[in-house]
């Protein structure tokens, strides 16, 4: 079995019969089935099965399947870095940033790319920071930023810096007896409804609560950051974020920080990639750029946190 097989039996996988597969990457239907038959006497496992609607994978086919595509992506990435030494940098990076992260690295990121890098197509995605660990560990992405290393640790992580984690409330719906934007003991976030998402920050702010003997009245669960911010400006609750993710709202007047005390909350953020996947040469120059931009941003006050 070489990687002609493995690349036609992904043919196979794609397509609803052998003889659309055939016929996609321009081999003969019964020259194509002779290939599937030789893997699967050398292999000892049933890979396909023909019905009259067609072609459908075992279970061992799938699993086949997963091996050759990993492995055919990893051909290709050897093939593109052999051609691309000595030469341009050039090739598709995709960059996996939780929302807070992308709100102010993103477009400083995109711009730099496409002025330094000139021949790399960075594409960007946005998600939550428990998904971006499995985007990273499938391959989805290339690299990503995360904030914590649960189920993470094979990844090769760089951990960039630190952010403080602030209290937000509406501008008319503050609600201690303290003048409002004063500090907050954590303590007194017992007395407040709060509005959390279901992981990820939440179980940052959750191990500070516990660690202090803090029990959280959390009154809405929404994974959707735009719309926590949104309903903590109604006054319908308040919330725990790294000040750059609600400095739009906070810009606009719609919401009011405050630092939290007592004591002071951080979270990491770090930046990670898959070891078992080959890195490409872009890979590794926008690796580059990102410390550099994420440096920068921070040295300016855009990004506000402590470099590590």
């Amino acid at each position: 079995m070489d990687i002609r097989h493995l690349r036609y039996f992904l043919a196979i996988s794609e397509a609803p019969s052998i003889s659309a597969a055939a016929q996609a990457i321009g081999v003969a239907q019964p020259s194509l089935s002779q290939h599937v038959q030789r893997m699967e006497e050398e292999l000892g496992v049933k890979l396909v099965e023909r019905s009259p609607r067609g072609t459908l994978l075992t279970e061992e086919g799938w699993v086949l399947v997963e091996h050759a595509r990993r492995i055919c992506e990893s051909l290709d990435r050897c093939v593109e870095d052999m051609r691309e030494l000595g030469g341009t940098v050039r090739g598709r990076v995709t960059f996996g940033m939780p929302p807070s992260v992308s709100m102010v690295m993103s477009v400083a990121l995109a711009e730099t790319v496409r002025l330094e890098l000139p021949e790399v197509r960075l594409r960007a995605v946005e998600a939550m920071s428990g998904y971006l660990k499995h985007w990273v560990q499938d391959g989805t992405v290339d690299i990503g930023f995360i904030y914590d290393l649960e189920d993470a640790g094979h990844f090769r992580v760089q951990h960039v810096m630190d952010e403080e984690l602030v209290f937000f409330s509406a501008p008319d719906a503050w609600p201690l007896d303290t003048p409002p934007g004063t500090p907050v003991p954590l303590r007194e976030l017992a007395k407040v409804d709060m509005i959390l998402p279901s992981a990820g920050l939440r179980h940052c702010i959750e191990r500070y609560a516990a660690a202090n003997g803090v029990k959280l009245n959390v009154v809405i669960e929404m994974d959707a950051m735009t719309q926590i911010k949104e309903l903590v400006a109604r006054g319908s609750g308040y919330a725990i974020f790294a000040p750059v993710a609600a400095a739009d709202f906070v810009r606009r007047g719609e919401l009011l920080r405050a630092p939290i005390i007592e004591p002071r909350m951080t979270r990491p953020v770090y930046l990670v990639n898959n070891p078992a996947r080959v890195m490409s040469r872009a890979c590794r120059a926008v690796e580059q750029l990102t410390l550099d931009v994420a440096r920068e941003l921070v040295e300016k006050g855009h990004w506000e946190g402590t470099l590590v």
